[in-house]
């Protein structure tokens, strides 16, 4: 609760404490001059809105109680030799103190609510000078969010204390102001009782980390706070409006006769309204209710209106404007809403009456330089990248964002859940009973649906996250359901009560708190027994699943199956949204994204914070492109592909697809053989049409060549968040139809078989030169014309570096997971026990070479055979047939296949399988099969923690040229599809490496070939990889032919 006056020794280890003389919170809210800038809505442009951005003077210090402290806030205590820092900003990201990150560990070890005495505080100044046209006015400060608790002073005066690092705290200076220089000054102070509730997976930070701005508002009366709700009735013809304004006066002493005015405009700025509603102020005295001002109830109806959705996001902007008695306009401001209706029906969550499935992600407010200050164009960014790979919700985790976010997501049509700022993670299930602390979970919880409560976007409110479930989340929804019914309530909490020993969906569970069930990390066969058995009138969205760590999101085509297979399940939010990689430099001047511990802070927890389906920098990793397909909104299916027949789904819940071109081709995937545009007959939202490519003929093809239906659905003029021209959906059949390979022609060119030096054996023939080491039992070199292209031939391969799923190996305590297996059986040490080498010439013209190695690893039974079998063909061309063994004394492993290493010269990479991004055997959905060109270098990819990466899929042919004239390799598929990769990293350099500047990219190739590997899974948090994609002990084999040529 706001105290007026200290009432403890410490207000920062007084967790009843939320404030001292904080105004009530409200909406943002910017005051205007004019209807006509508040139609605008840029408080820039207000002469009654100043920034105080910009470059602060600073003083760090040790304690909040120190010397330093005393009179910092006196405007004769000169500052002139402190540092500048910028506001906002962390001051953990500017030179001073240092981030920490833990996943649920306090940083300190103090029991609530006391924190450690050594306790970093920041000492802030800076002054402003008042307009003239403020004189006179009432003049509010404005701080967006502060870490984690702060005092403000104006002209050395005690203005106000606050808490809660993620919503605003206003205070009203007026009482101190004075004519000229105003000297601002603001202690932070890093860790308080709320810092306890604050424990979410993110970077520990502090300082003023949001915007800071003065507003003025007219000294007798002004708007305090306006709340506008438009709710469609079911069919949508018809719209209740409800607007509910605050009046404030002076002294909360109302004179009769003052009004409130209020009208509505569409996106052309037309007003809506026949005539503004109108609206006296009450006279009522002794308001009570936090000073929030006195309430002006107005309501009215609206035809036709254009509703608000993720699809069709239309806004309407709200003007209200306080009048005097004599009908003269004192106070303007706006607020932009939208018309739609939120409710849950029959295991439903229902948006306008559409059961929409929410396609996901949890966001953190972060920025990889700036840290929890984040830009508007990278929050615009985000939003865009956001709407161009289909998603359209976001889970704020774990707080409020930053309020322009909602702003965008108001305009460009994103679902919000929108999350208290509470957590209390290491003490899970204390706190959320513990009356100490009810105030604040309260507080937080108020403050939240005040400041966001006009924003169409936000369509649940959430209570906060992995803090139990008790009567203090309980008090919060009871409040928010009594102001806030037009929306619903999500509270994770209830499924996950650890203090009563389960951790399960049952019916009817806490419908006090939740109108959705909301479980984490749950696996497919629950989900699957749940949607199938439950008798609970809630859907299941899950809040976090498929957790996004390193290469991840394996499993998701699973996921979107079930979900969009089974009633009552509707999706969910990824975890999360962006590598919370923070920029760090080395001794070298290297950059890299440093993780936890890397600023030299205990305890951390290592890489937990590298979530994100993008990198630190914004760049989409390739499980964005996964996650684009299976959200798409047009589905395709064939009907009868040879006549060209298909039926396209429309599966947009609002709108047809006619903003849409559909265009196709026919390919080998290696060359176009017909391609055109076809219409999309007119498709009501969840409805299918059938559509015919006439143009389309069945082709010739070459030997040898198979045959895929392309089709694309892309923008067809420039949208708000894409232009014309952006793939919105995308189809591939393989045609049934092919053209059988040609028959190879029989050898001519004949092969010499010469022993060379030591146990060296050379096999010659047209062109090239194939050198085995007989007691090794291996493939030395590989070379053309004089060239060597294979410097190390194939060996047995059944490591990865390992991806963060397989097991985060930057933590101890991973024996239960698939890298500790694997450490336990040696399978990233395995050893040549014993090689065998037969080498006999069939004829002149052909030579086989028989390779057996038997490899072994921690003991004696975990035995891997592999027998390598290569035809060698004087022509150039080898055919190589792979029998590997695994004793079942291994665990399930992470690849089956061979390595090799090839000369430095063949950066030139074409492959003909999936991409054009990296697959795997379970995230792969959202790859084509096709031609594709590159680098070698091309082919990493920076993950924050080096792991396995740049594994190909469905590979019928690789090849790596060093340039025209010169000579290359083919690599190609004999008796089923290989997964590949190339790189100028061994899985060895890889697994040692722990950040991307510990590794020094080779001059050499390492070519990898499999028969697979296993899947990526999620299992850093969440469910292992399905058993279909997992490679258990056996017999593999798989074959393929290598050929040397020279390239054009």
């Amino acid at each position: 609760m706001t105290y007026t006056l200290h009432t403890a020794t410490k207000p920062w280890e007084t967790p009843e404490i939320t404030a001292i003389n904080r105004l009530p919170a409200r909406a943002t809210l910017f005051p205007y001059a004019s209807q006509d800038q508040a139609l605008a809505r840029d408080p820039a442009a207000s002469p009654w809105v100043l920034s105080l951005n910009g470059q602060w003077r600073f003083r760090y210090c040790t304690d909040p109680e120190g010397k330093d402290t005393e009179s910092f806030m006196k405007p004769t205590t000169r500052c002139t030799s402190w540092d500048e820092i910028a506001v906002p900003g962390n001051w953990t990201t500017q030179g001073y103190d240092r981030p920490i990150y833990t996943n649920i560990v306090m940083p300190f070890t103090n029991y609530p609510p006391q924190v450690p005495a050594e306790n970093p505080t920041g000492l802030y100044r800076t002054s402003f000078t008042l307009p003239k046209t403020w004189q006179q006015r009432r003049v509010v400060i404005h701080f967006g969010g502060v870490e984690s608790a702060y005092y403000v002073y104006i002209n050395g005066h005690e203005a106000g204390f606050a808490k809660d690092s993620r919503t605003p705290s206003e205070f009203d200076l007026t009482p101190w102001l004075k004519a000229g220089s105003n000297t601002l000054a603001v202690k932070v102070i890093r860790w308080s009782d709320a810092s306890f509730i604050e424990d979410q997976d993110h970077w520990w930070m502090a300082g003023i980390h949001r915007e800071v701005y003065l507003y003025c508002t007219p000294m007798a009366a002004s708007i305090a706070d306006v709340f506008v709700v438009g709710t469609p009735d079911a069919n949508g013809q018809q719209a209740e409006l409800k607007l509910e304004t605050r009046a404030r006066f002076l002294n909360d002493q109302p004179v009769k006769g003052w009004t409130v005015s209020a009208q509505v405009y569409d996106e052309q700025q037309q007003p809506v309204l026949e005539q503004p509603l109108q609206g006296e102020v009450p006279m009522s005295t002794g308001i009570g209710a936090g000073n929030r001002g006195h309430r002006v109830e107005l309501a009215t109806s609206v035809a036709n209106p254009k509703l608000w959705s993720d699809e069709s996001p239309t806004l309407y902007t709200l003007v209200v404007t306080l009048k005097d008695p004599d009908g003269t306009s004192t106070d303007i401001t706006s607020t932009r809403f939208g018309f739609r209706r939120i409710e849950v029906k029959d295991r439903q969550l229902l948006v306008n009456g559409q059961p929409v499935m929410i396609k996901g992600v949890n966001r953190h407010d972060f920025h990889e330089r700036l840290g929890k200050t984040v830009p508007r164009e990278t929050m615009l960014q985000d939003v865009l990248l956001l709407k161009q790979f289909n998603f359209n919700a976001v889970r704020t985790s774990h707080y409020p964002n930053d309020p322009h976010f909602y702003d965008l997501c108001d305009e460009y049509g994103l679902y919000v859940i929108d999350e208290a700022n509470i957590e209390a993670h290491h003490y899970y299930a204390n706190l959320c009973d513990d009356p100490r602390w009810t105030a604040a979970f309260l507080d937080r919880g108020m403050s939240m649906v005040l400041r966001d409560k006009n924003h169409p976007c936000v369509i649940f409110w959430s209570l906060g996250n992995e803090t139990g479930y008790g009567a203090n989340q309980d008090a919060m929804a009871g409040w928010i359901r009594g102001y806030d019914p037009s929306r619903l309530i999500h509270c994770e909490g209830v499924l996950t009560q650890r203090r009563q020993g389960y951790c399960g969906w049952p019916d009817g569970i806490g419908t006090r708190a939740t109108d959705v069930i909301s479980p984490m990390y749950p696996t497919i066969d629950n989900l699957v027994k749940w949607a199938t058995t439950t008798k609970d009138h809630r859907p299941l969205i899950s809040c976090e699943y498929a957790h996004a760590m390193g290469n991840s999101n394996g499993n998701l085509k699973e996921y979107w199956d079930t979900f969009e297979k089974y009633h009552g399940l509707q999706g969910g939010f990824i975890w999360d949204w962006v590598d919370q990689g923070l920029v760090k430099c080395d001794d070298q001047g290297r950059e890299f994204w440093a993780y936890g511990g890397d600023f030299g802070d205990s305890p951390n927890d290592k890489n937990f914070c590298i979530n994100g389906m993008v990198l630190p920098d914004r760049t989409p990793k390739p499980a964005m492109f996964e996650f684009k397909k299976l959200a798409q909104p047009v589905a395709v299916t064939a009907v009868n592909l040879n006549q060209g027949r298909l039926r396209i789904r429309n599966k947009r819940w609002y709108t047809g697809l006619d903003d849409l071109i559909l265009s196709w081709e026919l390919t080998t995937g290696q060359r176009s053989l017909q391609q055109g545009n076809a219409a999309i007959p007119a498709i009501a939202p969840q409805a299918n049409a059938d559509i015919t490519l006439s143009d389309l003929a069945i082709p010739e093809l070459l030997p040898g060549e198979e045959c895929f239906l392309n089709l694309s659905f892309t923008t067809a003029a420039d949208s708000p968040w894409a232009p014309a021209g952006h793939v919105v959906a995308w189809e591939q059949f393989a045609m049934p139809f092919s053209a059988p390979p040609a028959r190879p022609a029989a050898p001519y060119a004949k092969l010499s078989i010469k022993k060379g030096s030591g146990n060296e054996v050379q096999i010659q023939g047209r062109h090239f030169a194939l050198i085995v080491d007989r007691a090794a039992a291996k493939i030395t070199s590989l070379s053309w014309q004089n060239k060597a292209l294979i410097l190390a031939g194939p060996r047995l391969n059944l490591w990865r570096a390992p991806t963060d799923n397989d097991g985060v190996k930057s933590w101890s305590g991973q024996a239960n997971k698939p890298l500790g297996r694997w450490h336990l059986a040696g399978i990233d040490r395995l050893t040549c026990a014993e090689s065998h080498c037969d080498v006999q010439a069939l004829d002149d013209c052909a030579v086989v070479i028989e390779l057996t190695n038997r490899w072994v690893g921690a003991t004696p039974e975990h035995q891997a055979s592999h027998v390598h079998r290569y035809l060698v063909l004087g022509d150039g061309e080898i055919l190589v047939e792979n029998l590997i063994t695994i004793s079942p004394a291994f665990p399930d492993l992470p690849r089956v296949g061979v390595t090799m290493t090839l000369a430095p010269a063949l950066e030139q990479l074409s492959w003909f399988g999936r991409g054009p991004h990296e697959s795997y055997a379970d995230r792969k959905a959202g790859t084509m099969v096709g031609l594709y060109q590159g680098t070698v270098t091309e082919q990493y990819l920076p993950y924050v923690l080096p792991q396995e990466h740049g594994n190909k899929t469905d590979v019928r042919w690789l090849a790596l040229e060093a340039g025209p004239n010169d000579a290359a390799l083919l690599f190609q598929a004999e008796n089923r599809l290989l997964e590949a990769s190339a790189s100028h990293f061994s899985a060895e350099d890889l697994t040692k490496a722990f950040h991307t500047n510990e590794l020094e990219a080779r001059d050499e190739v390492i070519l990898n070939l499999d028969f697979a590997q296993r899947g990526l899974g999620g299992a850093s948090c969440g469910p292992d990889t399905l058993q279909q994609y997992r490679l258990e002990p056996g017999h593999y084999s798989f074959s393929y032919r290598i050929r040397a040529y020279t390239a054009e």
